[in-house]
């Protein structure tokens, strides 16, 4: 018996790691050679490819499919349909397997629905991207980025609250943390 459960009409393949408490939902499949942490989530229709490394409490909704290359750090939320790719130029008739570019997604960050995510960009940690975003460049630590391209339009708290700034200080109303800007990154003045 497993300490990960996988819902009758999923497959986990042999040489997959899963990690204790995570839940595997209907029709996903998750292929050798995959990582996965612990307590984390994967909706219906979720695909892992080999060669991907998931963190622990990460949480993957519906139609998700996480490429090779692809590493979600811990606590990262991706939201429905969300898209991953691994390669800048695909062609059908050459094949690019030796070309995955690495997308690195931080702590923390979410990716919103429907947004799509191009291969070699980082997320930074607790950047939120949101829905139906194109993603194309890297994302700064705590950044909220929206739009076809992304563009940041914001701050983002650890808590997933939106954050004022002003002045180069923002405090967050929920949480109470408080941030400073320099110099276009911001960084958490709490531990």
């Amino acid at each position: 018996m497993s300490d990960f459960y996988v819902h009758e009409s999923s497959f986990v393949d042999a040489g997959a790691e899963v990690g204790a408490g995570t839940k595997i939902w209907h029709f996903c499949h998750v292929m050798s050679g995959a990582v996965i942490g612990s307590h984390c989530t994967l909706g219906q229709n979720v695909v892992v490819m080999s060669g991907t490394r998931i963190g622990n409490n990460v949480k993957i909704q519906n139609n998700v499919s996480v490429y090779e290359g692809v590493v979600l750090e811990d606590d990262v939320f991706c939201g429905p349909s969300c898209v991953f790719t691994n390669v800048t130029t695909p062609r059908s008739h050459v094949s690019r397997k030796g070309q995955y570019e690495r997308t690195l997604v931080r702590r923390g960050a979410t990716i919103g629905a429907n947004a799509t995510v191009v291969c070699g960009t980082i997320r930074g940690e607790y950047a939120f991207v949101g829905a139906g975003a194109l993603v194309a460049a890297d994302v700064p630590a705590h950044a909220l980025v929206v739009g076809v391209p992304a563009r940041q339009v914001g701050w983002m708290c650890r808590c997933g609250e939106r954050l004022e700034v002003s002045e180069g200080v923002g405090r967050c109303a929920n949480c109470d943390l408080e941030y400073r800007e320099e110099a276009g990154r911001l960084r958490s003045v709490d531990p």
